[in-house]
């Protein structure tokens, strides 16, 4: 069961996505989760600033439901002050039991990983699309790269 990203009531802008995780990995399931941030956090984000690159997440403590946000890289605020937050601080995600328990048993039998897929603002909140993904293997890789070629030209030839 995949939670609709998009709420009619509130508007939603990017800050910043994981392109490179469509390339490497298939996603089975999309979730989206609350963020736990600082002040100063948030008004970097405001400027457009983070990046996904080697993010992850995970359950750290086998006992807990607790979720964290592993490596998201929230670069300093250029006017913060001494409380500054240190960038690559691991976040704790906002999410039901019920995906807790789903992801985790998702993770531990089936060997899937979850990662960040895209950062953004929904209203004054900032919100987390994670995803229940598995690695492709090299060649599925280069079929990918080879239907988008075709298609690519196809495109260019007869206009479709």
């Amino acid at each position: 069961m995949a939670i609709p990203i998009e709420n009619k009531d509130r508007p939603t802008k990017l800050i910043t996505s994981n392109r490179k995780a469509l390339h490497e990995f298939f996603v089975d399931q999309t979730f989206e989760a609350g963020i736990v941030l600082q002040g100063t956090e948030v008004k970097s984000l405001r400027s457009g600033k983070s990046s996904l690159q080697d993010a992850y997440a995970a359950f750290p403590n086998k006992d807990s439901d607790d979720f964290y946000i592993m490596n998201l890289h929230i670069p300093e605020y250029t006017f913060g002050n001494i409380a500054n937050h240190k960038p690559k601080r691991p976040r704790k995600l906002l999410i039901t039991k019920r995906e807790a328990r789903k992801l985790r048993t998702a993770v531990s039998e089936k060997g899937m990983t979850i990662i960040p897929l895209s950062l953004y603002f929904s209203g004054p909140y900032v919100k987390v699309e994670i995803g229940l993904v598995r690695a492709k293997k090299k060649y599925d890789k280069r079929e990918e790269l080879k239907t988008k070629d075709v298609q690519k030209e196809l495109k260019r030839k007869y206009g479709v």
